[in-house]
């Protein structure tokens, strides 16, 4: 285990090693203008949602490490206290990534990107067309967090207006994650699409308790087969099986034929893992508590 005082090491080394850590990140496609009109568009990576009543944003424009100076982006808020926060899209990343150069304070980088300014209804910032959300902000405050390279500023945007593009809904009118194709930031180079395979589905009844991991088998909890999802999985079921479902399960032909094999604890508990990638988890579980069983 590499142990590391933040405070020893250069704060490149530190930025580097803490973006790799906690990623990926959504970013926020950040449009401004500054106080005679002239639009910016820059991206930022520490940011996220907080709050859905009011609904806020917060993002993070750091200073840079180099020489210690403040980003266009955080001189536009302080002059104008409005900004949009446009949603980043695999179609334009590529775009999205022109608008890190650091471009003079008069260049426009909607023309630098190709990317299309519209209009927004509440504040004076465009939005991004091309972008799949876009979110009208007020900046409700900004909280400087240190006066050397590499500290954030963090800026608390209400969100006064949303734009959702129609074509990423799905029937039921929420954003597909599939369609809407988001692209997240990661330490380096690194970024990840957040579509395809990437995207998994895993639900957790928070009203219901969950038996918790204490309430496993003993040879379940020590398994070489069952892994630890596979374990927190089990652990959400609300009560163990049943003596009468074990029982049952005891005396089919499958399970006969598991209770014959070689090591039939290993067996039973390969049984469960392919029961739990089906996501059958009352199944899963009545193989794990005949196990039990072969253990005693």
């Amino acid at each position: 285990m590499l142990t590391i005082d933040p405070g020893a090491i250069p704060t490149a080394q530190l930025h580097q090693y803490l973006v790799g850590a906690v990623a990926p990140r959504p970013i926020a496609f950040v449009s401004t203008v500054d106080a005679g009109g002239v639009p910016n568009l820059a991206p930022y990576s520490f940011f996220n949602v907080f709050s859905s009543n009011p609904p806020l944003c917060v993002f993070s424009s750091n200073r840079r490490e180099v020489n210690n100076t403040t980003k266009d982006t955080l001189h536009n808020i302080e002059a104008t206290r409005e900004c949009v926060i446009n949603m980043v899209s695999y179609p334009i990343v590529r775009q999205m990534a022109l608008c890190s150069i650091n471009y003079p304070p008069h260049v426009n980088e909607f023309e630098k990107s190709g990317l299309t300014p519209l209009a927004s209804e509440l504040v004076r910032p465009f939005r991004v067309q091309e972008s799949p959300v876009q979110m009208e902000c007020k900046v409700r405050d900004i909280i400087t967090l240190g006066d050397q390279g590499g500290a954030g500023h963090l800026i608390l945007c209400d969100i006064v207006r949303l734009h959702i593009q129609e074509a990423i809904l799905d029937e039921k009118r929420r954003i597909d994650p599939h369609k809407i194709d988001l692209m997240a930031r990661m330490g380096g180079a690194y970024y990840a699409r957040v579509s395809g395979e990437a995207v998994y589905t895993l639900f957790q009844d928070m009203a219901q308790i969950g038996i918790g991991f204490d309430q496993l088998p003993p040879s379940a909890r020590k398994s070489a087969i069952l892994t630890g999802n596979d374990l927190g999985h089990l652990a959400s079921l609300t009560a163990p099986p049943s003596p009468e479902d074990i029982g049952a399960l005891r005396q089919s032909p499958e399970a006969l034929e598991l209770l014959a094999a070689d090591n039939p604890l290993q067996a039973l508990h390969q049984r469960a893992r392919r029961e739990l990638a089906m996501n059958n988890l009352p199944r899963a579980a009545g193989w794990v508590w005949l196990a039990e069983e072969v253990a005693d």
